[in-house]
């Protein structure tokens, strides 16, 4: 290459004619355009597309700040560059300015999340260790603060720049919202929004003086430890049981319906209600000490009602142990007597045996006259042979 093709070369090189941007990564916010020497040839165009800004920078300070459009830049276009510069040559000499191209559009589902669990008092479960995690999208508010603030000199600044410096930003007003707002840890699920809303306020008073703002702030998911919620589980199960006092109210009437269903109804009815009892019990010492040191008042204790057993003259059911009869006023205790046929034990007064069905008469020896035990087969008192 010849010396003049190479002065040729520069002087093309020299001047720029259209100054624009295209982001083709997506995730950079701040981009220096290349300027040869920084000389820019007057009534060169500036192309400053949607979702832009552009950002002239003269003598290390900025000058003027563009919107989306088209511009030519000489001197009625950059009338803070006239005040800021000698322009000794005039405005047909090359201007030595830098331009950044800010990306003002939102950047979305930019992860955030505690790298270390957060110390929560709660109400139900005392001390306890939260983590969470969510997204955000943000955005460049004030691209002129932005730069003088965030990117300085750097020619090519992208999201993963200050994504940490971020993050950790969020965290701490993730937990100092979460520390005023004294939501119960049961709650939480339900309150995300509201949560997310609240943060969000808190961090745009933060990155205001960086000059960005955060647009959308979702909490994704607010996880326990592990023993907190097996505890939760476990309360769950109770509201699904309802009231413990009448769950074992219903146990003990369950108990008594099949005691009263069966032959040996006092053992069906200790076993129902002990088993009533025992679950009611278990439970309610499980979650009586979750309220978090507060005190439950005791279940009430449900005593079991008395066994019932038939009058022998009238058949009315009367508590067990009583010696009359509340309907018709018989006895309750009868004396047992054996079967004159076959010696069966029977209640005194039954009519027939309910072994062999012999009908329940006293039988006279043939000879004396004296009565005759059931079964005897001779007589006491004679020696004669027993009727058959």
């Amino acid at each position: 290459m010849s010396i003049w093709d190479k002065v040729k070369n520069e002087a093309l090189n020299q001047f720029i004619e259209v100054i624009e941007w295209l982001d083709e990564s997506g995730n950079t916010i701040v981009y220096r355009f290349p300027v040869h020497n920084q000389e820019i040839k007057n009534g060169a165009q500036l192309i400053v597309r949607e979702s832009q800004t552009a950002v002239f920078v003269f003598e290390g300070q900025i000058a003027d700040v563009f919107t989306p459009g088209r511009y030519t830049i000489e001197g009625g276009n950059t009338p803070i560059l006239s005040k800021l510069g000698a322009w000794k040559y005039g405005f047909n000499s090359p201007i030595k300015s830098e331009v950044y191209f800010v990306n003002t559009k939102q950047f979305t589902d930019t992860k955030w999340g505690t790298a270390n669990p957060v110390m929560l008092r709660d109400a139900d479960f005392g001390i306890v260790r939260l983590r969470a995690f969510g997204a955000y999208s943000l955005k460049v508010a004030d691209p002129a603060t932005f730069i003088k603030e965030i990117t300085g000199t750097n020619g090519h600044f992208q999201v993963e720049d200050i994504d940490g410096q971020l993050k950790r930003a969020i965290v701490t007003e993730f937990s100092d919202a979460i520390g005023e707002l004294k939501i119960p840890a049961l709650d939480l699920a339900a309150q995300y929004k509201e949560l997310g809303d609240v943060i969000r306020g808190k961090i745009n008073e933060d990155f205001k003086t960086y000059g960005l703002e955060v647009t959308k702030f979702y909490v994704e998911n607010i996880s326990l430890p592990e023993e907190v919620e097996a505890a939760m589980d476990k309360r769950a199960q109770m509201g699904a049981l309802g009231n413990l006092d009448n769950y074992m109210k219903l146990q003990a009437a369950d108990a008594l319906r099949d005691a009263a269903q069966n032959e040996g109804g006092g053992a069906g009815l200790g076993a129902g209600l002990g088993a009533g009892f025992a679950v009611g019990n278990q439970m309610a010492n499980a979650f009586g000490g979750m309220g978090g040191g507060q005190q439950q008042p005791p279940a009430q204790t449900v005593q079991p009602q008395a066994q019932m057993i038939p009058c022998p003259g009238c058949g009315k059911q009367n508590p067990a142990g009583t010696k009359f009869c509340g309907d018709c006023g018989g006895k309750m205790e009868v004396a047992m007597v054996p079967c004159v046929k076959c010696g069966a034990t029977l209640r005194e007064g039954a009519k027939f045996c309910n072994e062999c069905g012999s009908k329940q008469e006293k039988i006279k020896c043939t000879g004396c006259q004296a009565d005759l035990p059931g079964g005897a087969k001779f007589c006491n008192e004679c020696g004669t042979k027993a009727p058959e």
